[in-house]
């Protein structure tokens, strides 16, 4: 089968360069998305203080988190949110 393109090497061009156009048609018939949906990073941070209110784990537990990640670089914002059994849920959003 080589020695039939071998012997005639202008009609192995012309196929070759078939496949090349082909190519490049079914490449720009592709569908692609310019920008895809990318979630930004997220930093889930999680803190207990067994015994503690919800009040008390706000001030001293998120309160000093809080003011340390504020000077973090890059950040869109900050979520926390404390509960009554003395944890603390924080979301970091980069």
């Amino acid at each position: 089968m080589s020695g039939y393109f071998v012997d005639r090497p202008i009609f192995a061009s012309v196929i070759s360069a078939f496949i090349v156009i082909a190519g490049l048609a079914a490449l720009r018939a592709l569908p692609v998305a310019q920008y895809p949906d990318i979630l930004p990073p997220e930093v889930d941070l999680q803190a207990f203080y067994p015994g503690a209110t919800a009040e008390t784990v706000a001030e001293t537990v998120a309160a000093p988190l809080e003011q340390a990640i504020n000077g973090v670089d890059d950040m869109l914002y900050l979520r926390s949110a404390s509960a009554g059994n003395g944890s603390l849920a924080m979301t970091i959003t980069f």
